[in-house]
């Protein structure tokens, strides 16, 4: 299989294999990085030799717009392997973020797929439909994300507060290990979303269209805006 095609395929034994080449091939003083969104980066290098120069470097999609990179730290990845891929990064115009655990999902798929959780959960249990479930998030607190982090909401709203809320709300919340019931008869029945026109709500080919085309003027829009304030 061509080595373009496997950096595209999330499967362990496939980057394994790949990375293995790699190491062999590349000078010893080359940085070897994966953009693996879940696979654990010490899995990723197990069956390389300098382990030490492998690391994680998760890009967010779009990557020449969305300014995160996340950089996970392997068991055996090296402090000098670490600073040297954040720095260029940096260099580079990206936002770098040091993940110190290597633990599936890193730190923005957790938060992420913690949030899908409880909304594929709300869905199913009929607390509300998908429609109202997505505006719940883009018509409230999702305005504030981009300039208000949860733990920076946390200390605005007060540590107090945010302990009687989780005392009392947490146990009503999702915690399912498995996926949604719903998600996966779903996926059974060929719902696979803009790609059939139905997944949780149905939508026609302009639809699809419209809602990505929205997504990229909002990015864009972002990062006119940050560059301005600069």
């Amino acid at each position: 299989m061509n080595s373009s095609l496997l950096l595209m395929l999330e499967k362990l034994d496939l980057k394994q294999k790949l990375f293995q080449e790699l190491d062999t091939l590349c000078p010893r003083k080359t940085v070897l990085a994966t953009n693996t969104s879940v696979i654990s980066i010490t899995e990723i290098a197990k069956t390389s030799h300098y382990r030490d120069r492998i690391v994680g470097t998760h890009f967010w999609n779009p990557p020449y717009l969305i300014p995160l990179v996340e950089v996970i730290i392997g068991h055996e990845t090296s402090d000098e392997t670490m600073e040297k891929t954040f720095n260029f990064l940096q260099q580079v115009g990206k936002h770098p973020v040091r993940v110190q655990r290597d633990v599936p999902g890193f730190v923005d798929n957790r938060l992420q797929h913690a949030l899908w959780r409880e909304a594929l959960s709300i869905v199913e249990n009929g607390i509300a439909d998908a429609a109202t479930m997505d505006d719940c998030i883009k018509f409230g607190f999702g305005l504030r994300l981009p300039i208000l982090g949860p733990l920076e909401n946390v200390d605005m709203v007060g540590t107090d507060l945010t302990l009687n809320i989780h005392r009392y709300l947490l146990r009503h919340l999702d915690q399912s290990a498995e996926p949604s019931t719903l998600l996966i008869d779903k996926v059974n029945n060929n719902e696979l979303g803009f790609r059939t026109g139905k997944g949780y709500q149905a939508w026609t080919a302009d639809q699809a269209r419209q809602s990505r085309e929205q997504l990229m003027e909002h990015l864009i829009d972002v990062i006119i805006m940050k560059r301005n304030d600069t």
